[in-house]
């Protein structure tokens, strides 16, 4: 099952690879969040879809319309698309063991952050 936000953020990347996105600037991404389970449960459901959407906008409510830059939590760290994939993957699965998206059976999380309509990065992991 797959729920899908955005998000909004400014930030600067390190090394030469990145060329002019050394510099700060800002990126909008398109967030899809997939959650997999072996089989459906007795309501013939993954995760419940409204509580799914919810987790998901917490979660990138938490870094849109942030220089990430700053965020303590990640100015040690490059915030690629697919850092940044990870991130929301990782707070994702933290509310899912939190019980936040119900008595789900999650197996994976995946989540793909759109940069552009051209190109895109995922992650996934267990919750």
């Amino acid at each position: 099952m797959t729920v899908r936000d955005h998000m909004m953020v400014a930030h600067s990347l390190r090394g030469e690879v990145f060329g002019p996105a050394q510099r700060l600037h800002g990126a909008t991404y398109v967030v899809d969040a997939t959650f997999r389970a072996p089989s459906l449960d007795a309501d013939g459901i993954v995760v419940d879809l409204g509580r799914a959407a919810d987790a998901l906008a917490a979660v990138v409510g938490e870094l849109s319309y942030r220089n990430l830059d700053d965020e303590p939590t990640l100015d040690q760290v490059n915030t690629t698309t697919e850092r940044l994939a990870e991130v929301v993957a990782d707070r994702l699965a933290a509310r899912v063991r939190a019980g936040e998206l119900g008595p789900a059976a999650v197996s994976s999380i995946a989540v793909t952050l759109h940069e552009s309509h051209v190109a895109w990065a995922s992650y996934e992991r267990a919750p």
